[in-house]
């Protein structure tokens, strides 16, 4: 029996299995996190009905449609009952319209417990808005400041491995947060997956009393951080977080050149994301660091634009925690890792003034 059911219904049954069964196309641009694509027409598929929609009308549309599913049928049952291991599928499509309907109706000739999303994705992606619109942030935030390099990302990862609540905002941007936020493994996500990334996690910390972040700007990439959660991060704990130059560099070679094997592409990022700050460098620089780049020694151009471009940006907003701050020292990440989750403890546990060692 086919169930229609809301977004906050859905949402709040965790036994539900979200499958989206829109075109690659649309799955790509933006889904419901943890929501699996089975398709119901591919990409090709959906421009031809739609063609047909808008020049022959609804009936010939319809028509086309079931002549390009009927004979998908058994795979897409298939699909559905291996995507969802075992639950009970929720599908949807754009508007909760044909497409989630055709499957549904598919699944419950088979005899299989079946829901279908009201309103189908518009109506989530509208759910979403709405909320973090006026979001109640209930954890405070421990928020990680620093220069580039320190290792702020690579605290959160571990700190998030290890169960303690992170909102890692340039993983859900899919963004480093920088001229250079792209290069390497990065794929950019739009505004409308960082939303529904943003508030699953929130959602899911929800009752969490503290929750660490890094102290990103606004944007971050393509994406903008919503209002709530910049002002809740002005109001968080600071922690500084600080390594020696030399650590910084090679931890950014190590970030920036991860399974990076077409060097030519590399260096056309590379060159293309320095024209993007160039002008905020002097000629001179500008000059050392088109030579560095043609000559490929990345190690030279990382020092150069830490020297000349980030930390004297950085520096700036540092200064304005500075005196509030906690500080920590991260040339050993291990190390700097433990005294985070230590932090973490004795937070959830006194109201005592909290610091860690000074580098």
């Amino acid at each position: 029996m086919i169930r229609d059911i809301s977004v906050e219904e859905a949402l709040n049954n965790p036994h539900l299995r979200w499958v989206d069964v829109r075109s690659p196309g649309e799955f790509a641009d933006a889904t419901v996190p943890g929501a699996v694509n089975v398709p119901l027409f591919d990409d090709e598929e959906r421009a031809r009905v739609g063609t047909a929609y808008k020049k022959q009308g609804r009936e010939r549309a319809i028509q086309l449609g079931v002549r390009i599913v009927s004979p998908k049928i058994p795979s897409l049952l298939e699909q559905v009952e291996e995507a969802t291991h075992g639950g009970t599928p929720l599908i949807f499509c754009w508007r909760g319209g044909m497409r989630s309907k055709a499957v549904a109706t598919f699944l419950d000739l088979a005899d299989r417990p079946v829901y279908r999303l009201t309103g189908g994705y518009r109506a989530y992606r509208q759910y979403v808005v709405s909320r973090l619109e006026s979001y109640d942030l209930r954890p405070r935030l421990i928020v990680l400041h620093g220069l580039t390099g320190v290792g702020k990302t690579d605290i959160l990862k571990r700190l998030a491995q290890d169960g303690i609540p992170v909102l890692d905002l340039e993983e859900m941007a899919g963004h480093r947060g920088s001229a250079f936020g792209t290069l390497g493994e990065c794929r950019p996500r739009n505004q409308k997956m960082f939303d529904a990334l943003l508030f699953h996690t929130l959602e899911r910390f929800r009752d969490e009393p503290f929750m660490f972040m890094e102290g990103e700007s606004k944007r971050i990439g393509r994406v903008l951080m919503p209002d709530f959660l910049e002002e809740a991060k002005m109001a968080g704990i600071p922690v500084i977080v600080e390594a020696s130059f030399a650590t910084r560099v090679s931890r950014i070679l190590d970030i920036y050149l991860r399974g990076e094997t077409d060097l030519n592409r590399l260096q056309k990022q590379v060159s293309g994301a320095i024209s993007r700050i160039e002008r905020r460098l002097s000629p001179d620089v500008r000059k050392e660091l088109a030579s560095q780049v043609e000559e490929r020694n990345w190690r030279r151009v990382v020092e150069i634009l830490l020297k000349e471009y980030y930390d004297p940006r950085y520096q700036y907003s540092q200064e304005k925690v500075e005196g509030e701050a906690i500080y920590l020292n991260a040339d050993d990440l291990d190390a700097a890792v433990e005294a985070c989750k230590d932090l973490w403890s004795r937070l959830k546990g006194t109201s005592a003034p909290l610091s860690l060692p000074s580098s």
